[in-house]
Order: C-alpha cells, then sequence, then structure tokens
C-alpha cells in the first residue's frame, strides 16, 4: 500500500491519477488529524495547493468532505467507500452472535480481524467495558506487529509474503514491551506458528494484555484472527491461557464451521 503522498509514485499506463490524488486526499485524514487545512493536506498528500484545492471541494460536493471555509474534515459519508467492502464479506456477519456467545463465557470483550499490509483491521467486535484509551470500532486500525491477532495473521503468511511485510515495518516502541527488533519479531512469530495462538503482554498499551487465535476458510488458509482482551490486572498470563484459550478456540472453530458452510 502506498501513503498519501505517494499517489504519484511510478504510475502505470492504466493508473488513473485523478482517482488516486482523491484517494490521498482522504487518507490525508486521521485519527490524530481530523482536521487539516488546506496548506496541511497539500503537504501530507504532496499536491500544490490548487490541486488539493479542487480535490478537496470536488469531496465537499460529493459529501465526503465537509469545511467551514478555512478547515476541512471527513464526514460519515466516507464510510460508504468501506462499507462496501465489509458488507461483501460473509466474515463479520457470520462471526457476531459466536463472538456474543464468547464474551458472555469469558466476560471479556472480543473481536475478529484481517490483515492490511502492517495493519490488523477490526472487521467485528463485541465489546464489555473500554479497556483501551482508544476506543475500538469496526475499521480500527493497528500495527500487526504489536497485538495478538496481528501476529497471528503474519505468522500465516508465506514466507515470501512474510518478508515483504517485515521489510516495509518500522517499529515503535508502543510501550517498554513492544518487541521492536525485526529478528526478535520473527522469533516470536516462529513461535506463534508452532503454537497456534499468540499471547500479547502489554505490548500495545499499559494494562492490556490480549489472546488471539487463527481463523480458517474451507481450503485451510487463514483468513482472519479471533481475540479476547483483557486488562493485566485480572490474572496472569498462565491464567488467560487456562481459562480463556479453550473457549476462544472453540468460538473460532465455530465461526470457521460456519464460513465452511455458506
Amino acid at each position: 500500500m502506498t501513503g498519501p503522498g505517494e499517489a504519484d509514485a511510478a504510475p502505470r499506463t492504466d493508473h488513473v491519477q485523478s482517482l488516486a490524488r482523491g484517494l490521498a486526499v482522504i487518507r490525508a485524514f486521521d485519527a490524530e488529524h481530523p482536521e487539516r487545512t488546506l496548506s496541511d493536506v497539500a503537504r501530507a498528500t504532496g499536491l500544490t495547493r490548487a490541486a488539493a484545492r479542487r480535490f478537496l471541494l470536488t469531496l465537499v460536493d460529493l459529501g465526503y468532505v465537509r469545511t467551514d471555509g478555512r478547515l476541512f474534515a471527513l464526514t460519515p459519508r466516507v464510510l460508504e467507500l468501506g462499507y462496501s467492502y465489509l458488507s461483501s464479506l460473509s466474515l463479520p456477519e457470520v462471526a457476531a452472535p459466536h463472538l456474543e456467545n464468547l464474551v458472555r463465557t469469558v466476560r471479556e470483550s472480543a473481536s475478529v480481524s484481517v490483515l492490511d499490509g502492517g495493519d490488523v483491521v477490526y472487521v467485528a467486535r463485541v465489546p464489555t467495558s473500554r479497556i483501551m484509551t482508544v476506543a475500538i470500532t469496526i475499521g480500527t486500525r493497528f500495527p500487526a506487529y504489536a497485538t495478538s491477532m496481528g501476529r497471528v495473521l503474519l505468522a500465516a503468511l508465506p514466507p515470501a509474503e512474510l518478508d515483504a511485510v517485515l521489510a516495509g515495518l518500522r517499529p515503535e516502541p508502543l510501550t517498554d514491551n513492544t518487541i521492536t527488533d525485526l529478528d526478535g519479531l520473527r522469533r516470536e512469530l516462529d513461535a506463534v506458528r508452532a503454537a497456534g495462538y499468540c499471547l500479547v503482554d502489554q505490548e500495545l498499551e499499559l494494562g492490556l494484555r490480549s489472546l488471539a487465535v487463527p481463523i480458517r476458510d474451507r481450503s485451510g488458509a487463514v483468513v482472519a484472527a479471533a481475540n479476547v482482551s483483557t486488562q493485566a490486572s485480572r490474572g496472569t498470563p498462565e491464567a488467560v491461557l487456562r481459562d480463556v484459550l479453550p473457549e476462544l478456540q472453540a468460538c473460532a472453530a465455530a465461526i470457521e464451521a460456519d464460513l465452511q458452510a455458506g
């Protein structure tokens, strides 16, 4: 995937440059920059101010962006762009009732996510109480290297694909526990692959512990991951493995059975 400022990079003959630039403008807005000035957008995308203005005003006309004359921000209508993808998947609908059953049993939040480059993207979630400083909703993204679901999904990649993803990573220490060394991450992925599950202890956020297992399609390929998130103060990692792992594995098996029957 390319970043917002890479819309002009090496276009092919069938590359629609204006579409690429328009999408780059949309991607210029994120949780850290929900509002931007024209100059901000131009700088983030590498476009001229005149070009950025044309794209922004077009997006305003289409209802995807709003403005007060100085600041620009996305509108809820941009969710339509992702909803078309999510609604084409059977996974979120299939997973939801099984996650609900899991949450009732373990009394912790549960989620399903897929891999997108170096990130995990949440496609289904059943919360209990909010245990993170960042609210998680459908479409929320986190770096795969620091999450239990991300490591399960990375561990399932073919070697060449994994090499390509890791080559593009620049792991940051999100907490003092985060594995940022790529060799160390590879060793961790080897362990996850062998174990069939991943437990991440306070690497994404202090106080947060998460456990994940893979979800496979009818061919046996890993297409998603399911996890349970807990507060680290509620018990030891060993207790999570003892009490939660069997329930999480049963939930993943139930999701797989429905996917394969669909």
